[in-house]
């Protein structure tokens, strides 16, 4: 089963242009998203069942790949001084 990619610019269009300007220019947080990057792959390459992984270490990753969206969200977020929109606020 063919299972979707959760790629940054996917999941923030509207801050796509922040996304590469904060990837430029401040070196923490391109590695934060290529972590996030990363392991999103290595989710995807577990759930297409090239990689092959316990159910419980497949829980971790996506925790994990939760955590560092968040962290990514936070830094966007104050680098463009908005809400996330999830609020409403």
């Amino acid at each position: 089963m063919h299972v979707e990619h959760h790629p940054l610019i996917h999941d923030f269009p509207q801050l796509r242009e922040e996304l590469h300007n904060l990837r430029l220019a401040d070196a923490g947080f391109a590695r934060l998203a290529s972590d996030y990057e990363a392991l999103d792959k290595q989710i995807c390459r577990a759930e297409d069942g090239i990689d092959l992984l316990t159910d419980e270490q497949l829980s971790e990753l996506k925790q994990r790949r939760v955590s560092l969206k968040d962290e990514v969200a936070s830094k966007l977020n104050a680098s463009t001084k908005t809400c996330c929109g999830g609020c409403g606020g």
